[in-house]
């Protein structure tokens, strides 16, 4: 049976409040996700605030910790990871540190950060047994748990991009190491915005990584890198 439009709008009217009450509670649930999701971004922002220097006013400390950011097709290091090397290199010559931790990525023979990173510094002054060499820095929450629990770091200069370093500042510090950051030079391309980006994302992993505390991928034994370039450092 057709019904007359007074009849439709009978039958549709009360079904009205039930509409509103559904996108009120949508809208609601969307500004709670909204919420939660900028929880992580606070967290690394506050964590990481006053903990951000410069590489000539940044506190005088036995270590730096460069982290991983990629390779190019020949091996070199990136530029976002040349420009870390290069800040990392600066601190040494001006008496920052005395040591630098460098930690990456190591996952086949034919991709070594590490061994990349340290070829670097010693071409840019930094002395060979001055450098210590974490194969298992897979992501910032492995590196600085090997860096406390492995190489017996309590105290860091961590250096890395601006868009990384609060996330590593407030990483590092959950995991025991006393941490100031050190922004490297930024490079604008696509890959410093895809990083920019990704930081909104890997904010609620590193919330999740400070909750559950996980081991990283590779633990193993204690080495004596660190404490052995520090007994040879003048």
């Amino acid at each position: 049976m057709r019904l007359s439009r007074p009849h439709l709008r009978a039958v549709l009217r009360p079904r009205l409040p039930r509409t509103r009450a559904v996108q009120r509670r949508a809208v609601q649930a969307l500004m709670l996700l909204c919420v939660l999701a900028l929880l992580p971004v606070t967290w690394v922002f506050t964590t990481a605030d006053d903990r951000l220097r410069t590489t000539a006013d940044v506190p005088r400390t036995d270590v730096a910790v460069v982290f991983g950011a990629g390779l190019l097709w020949n091996g070199e290091p990136s530029i976002f990871l040349a420009n870390r090397l290069d800040a990392a290199a600066e601190l040494y010559r001006e008496g920052r540190v005395k040591a630098v931790l460098v930690t990456g990525d190591n996952s086949s023979h034919h991709y070594n950060e590490p061994h990349s990173m340290r070829h670097y510094l010693t071409h840019r002054g930094v002395p060979a047994d001055r450098i210590v060499s974490d194969y298992a820095g897979f992501d910032t929450w492995d590196s600085c748990v090997r860096a406390k629990k492995i190489f017996g770091v309590d105290r860091a200069i961590l250096v890395s991009q601006g868009f990384h370093i609060r996330r590593a500042v407030a990483l590092c510090q959950e995991a025991g190491v006393d941490s100031y950051g050190v922004s490297a030079a930024d490079h604008h391309d696509a890959v410093w915005y895809y990083g920019a980006t990704r930081e909104l994302f890997a904010a609620s992993k590193a919330a999740l990584d400070v909750m559950v505390e996980p081991d990283p991928q590779f633990l193993g034994p204690k080495e004596p890198g660190v404490e052995r370039a520090l007994a040879d450092a003048p």
